[in-house]
């Protein structure tokens, strides 16, 4: 027999409106969301709180920054992993596409090295219990590095990949089409010296040439033998967005123009912008500001990128900047990336949905995760 749980006395954000009552919850889904209170003395009092959806994240190097701290320095998978989800799930993200770069020139790079291993401690950690969130797999394929296939062979059939996207870094064009925004990033971040830096634009280009278009056609392929979600990464004008279309591609992840969100609003592509980006009031990369795509409504869903605690907050400084709705806000970081990702069973308030919740308070207008629930079990 299954076990109900009832929220009292909570700001229930559903789909379209802010709802002060109580949700009831039986086994691991939702089962009713009502006007009102609770006499009921085992119900949970939330004291005023917001319950909102768990998140949905379909794009975090977190992991990545877990397993390679710094340049060269490779941690043990499994603590890794329970370090990432700490994280995340601290964040009040349920559902989280761990993004695992898959092919490199810089063989010193983590993206450069087999994911087999990584991949199996995932599975493991699943299968046992161990994780507080629920872990799918995000590969992010670079399409001119000569290593991507023969990488990607760990990835190809496992049952965890839900999210492939296709990239392409090669300096001068899309994420990096300003060439000193990329030494910045290249020569900070990752302590290249500025020769390395210049060979590597000279080496990426000849790897663009031979690789990229040969490498595009067969993770096409995979993609959609498989049935899994496909993103384009980084579209930098209307012809990106176009060429992405016309391969049966539904996301646009960060375009770094307004002309390319315009495109891929008018191709019916899901607009995936970074939430740091909202944060911090414009890109990192000097492109566009995702604040800005939000007022012109070219913004479906929210990803943390490289900063997990980022979701949250960016969702409500939607309302405040974007002049948004909150619950329109919280969808960028629930419904929309689930729906995106192809998942229809959670994302959202709402009767019949899994129990991903998260209980939200906002002291200073900040929004603090106090706690987090998936399929009806706490987790943080």
């Amino acid at each position: 027999m299954s076990t109900e749980t009832i929220f009292r006395n909570a700001r229930i954000v559903g789909g379209s409106e802010v709802t002060d009552g109580c949700l009831h919850v039986v086994g691991n889904r939702i089962s009713a969301v009502e006007h009102g209170s609770s006499a009921l003395p085992q119900s949970l009092d939330m004291e005023g709180d917001f319950l909102l959806p768990g998140l949905v994240e379909l794009h975090t190097d977190n992991f990545e920054r877990h397993l390679m701290p710094r340049p060269k320095v490779r941690w043990p998978d499994l603590p890794a992993l329970l370090a990432h989800d700490a994280e995340i799930a601290a964040a009040g993200i349920t559902t989280v596409y761990d993004a695992l770069g898959v092919g490199d020139t810089d063989e010193d790079a983590l993206r450069g090295q087999s994911m087999g291993s990584i991949l199996a401690v995932i599975e493991q950690a699943t299968r046992d219990g161990l994780l507080r969130a629920e872990h799918r797999l995000h590969a992010r394929c670079e399409l001119p590095a000569p290593n991507a296939r023969r990488l990607f062979e760990p990835f190809e059939n496992h049952p965890l990949l839900g999210l492939l996207s296709l990239m392409d870094h090669t300096p001068g064009q899309r994420q990096w089409t300003n060439i000193d925004q990329a030494r910045i990033y290249y020569t900070g971040k990752k302590g290249w010296s500025e020769e390395k830096f210049q060979s590597s634009i000279t080496r990426g280009r000849e790897m663009q040439a031979l690789h990229a278009e040969p490498h595009r056609g067969y993770f096409l392929e995979v993609a959609h033998r498989r049935g899994l979600a496909l993103a384009s990464h980084d579209d930098t004008t209307p012809e990106h967005v176009e060429e992405a279309s016309a391969q049966g591609i539904a996301i646009s992840e960060f375009p770094t123009r307004g002309e390319a969100a315009r495109a891929a609003r008018e191709h019916g592509l899901a607009i995936v912008m970074g939430a740091p980006n909202v944060v911090r009031g414009g890109s990192h990369s000097g492109n566009v500001a995702a604040i800005q795509l939000a007022a012109d409504d070219l913004l479906d869903a929210l990803s943390s990128d490289y900063v997990p605690s980022s979701l949250l907050p960016a969702a409500f400084m939607l309302t405040r900047d974007a002049g948004w709705t909150l619950p329109k806000a919280v969808a960028t970081v629930s419904k929309n990336p689930a729906r995106a990702a192809g998942l229809a069973d959670r994302g959202e308030i709402a009767a019949g949905q899994r129990a991903d919740l998260i209980r939200v308070r906002v002291v200073n207008g900040q929004p603090v995760v106090r706690s987090v629930w998936r399929a009806g079990e706490r987790v943080s």
